[in-house]
């Protein structure tokens, strides 16, 4: 029993732990679409309205809630030369890929509820599609190792790509492809920019999926075998995910992840809008702020593993949170209350230059600790339950995200129409009152979510004894049953 106990965990290289965190930047730039720009292209350049828009993403959800959990599970029990994992992820390339351009590509001349179907369409195909790849890629996390600070390490650079991929190809969008003329300043109604946007973005997440498959595939012979066949009836598959989903410290990350992505499908919907029409920067200001949070993926990715090996990561994920999401409205607040210099100053765009940085990077660190919470739940899962439930775990989260951020998206739109900012509006046609309750909207919304969001995460009840704990007593049972 004390070989067993003692026996480290695999710990995979460094080429391994990066080709794995690139296949991030496939997520991070369909996301930062979706989020930041979806409802910007269709509605102010299309002309669709914001409710149809908002409305397609929530239609597709409804195919999505049950896509995430069925995949989660089939690849929890799959038997097959490649693995659980990879015959997904090959899967998945070409069609999320080709869905993706299309999206930003529609027919020339669509509108109104055609262009509405073209987009719920697509829309569904990517979101299925991106499943396929998704939730066993965040699976592979906790299977790649069981190491405590490892899982830390591998979420890091999970999230680092996906931040940079996001990053780079939306300022690829605002500094080059969005191309102002005379009739528009900002640049934003160039159409043939957008196409290529779409071209350039479904290249890019072709490739890193292709990557990240390609990089772990040595790492099959390690990875955990399917659990033994056995009687499956649709009512027992229903009982087995409920019995995983029904850990506390998975309920606790679950609860907050709904409320910290309500928060971030309003940040992303409304930031264009923020820094738009509320601060009015040009395109160029834009992608400099956009490419200044490149400095905020490098902080992170160093700030996420020490503060997770000095103070736990539940301990480091709830202060790295507190300093962030205080930070976040804060500029807008101190706007509304006439504490900064007037919008068109370099004085202003520094300062939000500088508070963005330091906001992100404190951001992304508790993304990262908080996804490598959600690998160290799987030991304790099967000790109570004798099954390895990987995919189950990051289904929920991956449901959660979506669900979160397409009610984010949605709650957004009404703040845009409390503010009575419309399809078409240009920044300098809409009044300071609807300016005003733009800011306080996105600012208060955000406070609130965010706070709700932390109070969640002081549930979760792991520490790093308690996991190593997890990891003795299953060596132990291994053992015997050996």
């Amino acid at each position: 029993m004390t070989d067993a106990v003692v026996t480290p965990p695999h710990k995979p290289g460094l080429l391994t732990r990066i080709a794995y965190g690139v296949g991030g930047a496939a997520g991070g730039i369909k996301n930062n679409g979706f989020d930041y720009v979806l409802l910007l292209f269709y509605s102010q350049v299309l002309g669709l309205s914001a409710v149809l828009v908002a409305a397609a993403l929530w239609i597709a959800l409804i195919f999505d809630a049950v896509s995430d959990p069925v995949v989660g599970y089939w690849s929890d029990n799959l038997k097959n030369r490649l693995g659980r994992r990879h015959p997904f992820m090959y899967a998945a390339m070409v069609p999320v890929a080709v869905g993706y351009y299309f999206v930003w590509n529609p027919p020339i001349g669509l509108e109104g509820l055609g262009l509405f179907g073209w987009l719920l369409i697509l829309t569904i195909l990517v979101r299925l599609m991106y499943t396929l790849f998704e939730v066993p890629q965040h699976a592979l996390s906790a299977e790649l190792s069981q190491d405590y600070d490892v899982r830390t390490s591998l979420m890091s650079f999970r999230y680092f790509f996906a931040w940079v991929g996001g990053l780079s190809v939306q300022v690829i969008l605002f500094a080059v492809l969005l191309q102002p003329t005379e009739q528009d300043a900002s640049g934003f109604f160039y159409l043939p920019g957008w196409n290529a946007y779409g071209l350039l973005g479904a290249s890019c997440i072709f490739f890193a999926i292709l990557i990240t498959s390609l990089g772990t595939h040595g790492q099959i012979k390690h990875l955990m075998p399917p659990p033994a066949p056995r009687d499956l009836t649709p009512f027992k598959v229903v009982g087995e995910i409920w019995e995983t989903v029904s850990n506390p410290s998975f309920r606790a990350l679950f609860i907050a992840t709904l409320f910290g992505l309500l928060a971030t499908g309003v940040s992303a919907t409304l930031n264009q809008y923020i820094n738009g029409f509320f601060w009015e920067f040009t395109t160029t200001q834009i992608s400099g702020l956009t490419a200044a949070v490149f400095a905020s993926t490098l902080l992170a990715l160093v700030l996420a593993p020490i503060a997770g090996k000095v103070l736990g990561k539940k301990r480091a994920a709830i202060t790295i949170g507190v300093f962030a999401f205080t930070i976040a409205p804060a500029p807008v607040f101190a706007r509304l209350l006439g504490w900064l210099p007037e919008n068109g100053t370099q004085e202003l765009y520094y300062i939000i230059l500088v508070i963005t940085v330091i906001d992100i990077a404190l951001i992304i660190a508790y993304q990262m600790l908080a996804a490598a919470m959600v690998a160290d739940i799987v030991e304790e899962n099967e000790l109570a339950t004798g099954r390895r439930s990987e995919g189950v775990y990051f289904a929920g989260i991956s449901f959660m995200r979506k669900l979160a951020q397409g009610v984010g998206v949605l709650s957004a739109s009404f703040i845009l129409a409390m503010a009575s900012i419309t399809p078409g509006m240009r920044p300098e046609n809409a009044s300071s009152d609807s300016i005003a309750t733009l800011g306080l909207g996105y600012a208060a919304a955000l406070l609130t979510l965010w706070t709700l969001m932390l109070v969640a995460v002081s549930f979760y009840r792991i520490s790093r004894d308690d996991h190593e704990k997890n990891l003795q007593a299953l060596a132990a049972k291994r053992a015997e049953q050996a």
